[in-house]
């Protein structure tokens, strides 16, 4: 039987028709391993390293917190490296390549550091204990400059590759890689540092920091086309100001950055309380709440797949994004529910509708500020969106906790009253607010959605038996 990829039903090959005759699927699927790099470094910051420090290298919860949040102080920058790379001057012709190496660099650098800046912060016998601290700072802020500069210049390479109609496939396809690569190095790590010591550490993330040199290298290998036109010293480069006065021009951009925002925060305080929730109020043993990653991580996996064939079809992206929004405040409305019903399964359905919320909400409004871009200027209008997002999210991870912390001490107090003494009181306050942010959310989409009877951006699918054998 003659059975070959292009012969397969293009249904069960959801990404496929992301490709073209110009950039076929195996060159798509190359490009995007440097998602996968970033979702190895996330995970293996805000995961992995964030547990080690924690148990095994004994350090206050203070100082882990303040190493793991280093890296987002780079994404403000998102938006002024996105400009220059729009602008790079170069005799080489690249725009890209440069940001996207360097940003390599930094990352392979700080993985390369970490392992002996940690030991040196965990065992100070010779030298100040400032010098381990100094150290593990520096490697953190490498890689997070590094991620941040890799992803914010590689997503404005593949809108420079993609065709306006197969657009939001190659974005749901990058995402859906930096998914992918979250859950499979998390597992990974899991694995080899089971039986933990120094030595695994340090074989483990320099492992990490060469895997993403290679892979980041084949994502780049023969991607950018050389133009020494756009790259050219004498060419008139405008300033970072009036770029993005350009981007405010049509009036769009600063509303869907605020509703960016709003929607990052919606669904990010939850980060590091669904576990908990799941078992300090249901009861659930730590294998049910390990689960729930995978839960989410499914929802959003179906979020980018449907996002990726409505996209292409036309849909407008911020009515998906604004239904991404609404399926948010029926998830949370059913995790808080979950509690007095005393019901695992809603819980589970609840944080696995969260995931398909923030999936479509991520991909919809980033689809959008592509479309904002024009004459080439997708760097600074991509850094500006991830500028917000990653802003927005590391704030909303952080309240959530101490918001969290904070309700839950004053209802033990008696301070809310004797019906909200609970330990619950503390997690329905968060998600109250969520569905309260996501509300504001969809007010500062609503009037950026396209009306009915307005012109629909035509997105042919494109199926892999169009692609040239």
């Amino acid at each position: 039987m003659n059975f070959t990829i292009p012969r397969l039903d293009p249904r069960w090959l959801p990404f496929a028709d992301a490709a073209s005759g110009e950039l076929p699927l195996a060159r798509i699927l190359r490009l995007s391993l440097f998602q996968f790099s970033v979702g190895m470094a996330v995970v293996l910051l805000s995961g992995t390293l964030n547990r080690v420090m924690v148990l095994e290298l004994s350090q206050p919860a203070w100082l882990v917190s303040l190493m793991v949040s280093l890296p987002l102080l780079f994404a403000p920058l998102r938006a002024l490296i996105g400009h220059r790379s729009d602008n790079h001057r170069s005799h080489l012709g690249w725009r890209r390549v440069p940001y996207i190496w360097l940003g390599t660099m930094a990352q392979f650098g700080g993985l390369a550091i970490m392992p002996f800046a940690l030991i040196v912060l965990t065992e100070p016998h010779n030298g100040p204990i400032w010098a381990g601290m100094a150290a593990s700072a520096l490697a953190f802020l490498l890689v997070g400059a590094g991620l941040h500069t890799t992803q914010t210049a590689g997503l404005a390479l593949a809108t420079d590759l993609a065709s306006d109609r197969l657009r939001p496939r190659v974005v749901a396809l990058l995402y859906v890689m930096l998914l992918v690569g979250m859950i499979l190095s998390s597992l990974a790590f899991a694995a080899l540092l089971q039986n933990f010591d120094y030595i695994r550490l340090i074989r483990v993330v320099q492992g990490a920091a060469v895997i993403t040199m290679v892979l980041n290298v084949i994502a780049l290998w023969k991607q950018e086309a050389r133009n020494p036109t756009l790259t050219a010293h004498d060419r008139d480069r405008p300033r970072f100001q009036e770029s993005w006065e350009q981007l405010k021009a049509n009036g769009r951009a600063p509303r869907l950055l605020l509703a960016v925002a709003l929607g990052s925060i919606g669904f990010s305080m939850q980060d590091i309380l669904l576990e908990p929730y799941g078992g300090q109020i249901l009861g659930l043993s730590v294998a049910a709440t390990t689960g729930l990653t995978a839960i989410f991580s499914l929802g959003m996996l179906a979020a980018f797949a449907l996002a990726s064939r409505q996209l292409s079809a036309g849909r407008d992206p911020l009515r998906l994004a604004g239904n991404g929004a609404v399926i948010g405040i029926f998830a949370f409305a059913a995790v808080m529910l979950a509690a007095p019903m005393d019901s695992s399964l809603l819980f589970r359905l609840g944080t696995a509708a969260i995931g398909f919320g923030s999936g479509a909400f991520a991909i919809g409004t980033l689809t959008a500020a592509m479309d904002l871009a024009e004459g080439g200027q997708s760097g600074i209008a991509l850094g500006a969106w991830g500028a917000v997002q990653a802003t927005a999210t590391g704030v909303a991870i952080a309240s959530g906790g101490g918001l969290r912390d904070s309700v839950s001490h004053w209802a033990e107090g008696g301070l809310l009253g004797p019906a909200l003494t609970g330990p619950v009181t503390g997690y329905g306050a968060v998600y109250q607010l969520e569905i309260l942010v996501l509300f504001l959310a969809l007010v500062a989409i609503g009037p950026l959605v396209r009306q009915q009877g307005e012109p629909v951006v035509e997105r042919p699918a494109f199926y892999m038996n169009d692609i040239p054998q």
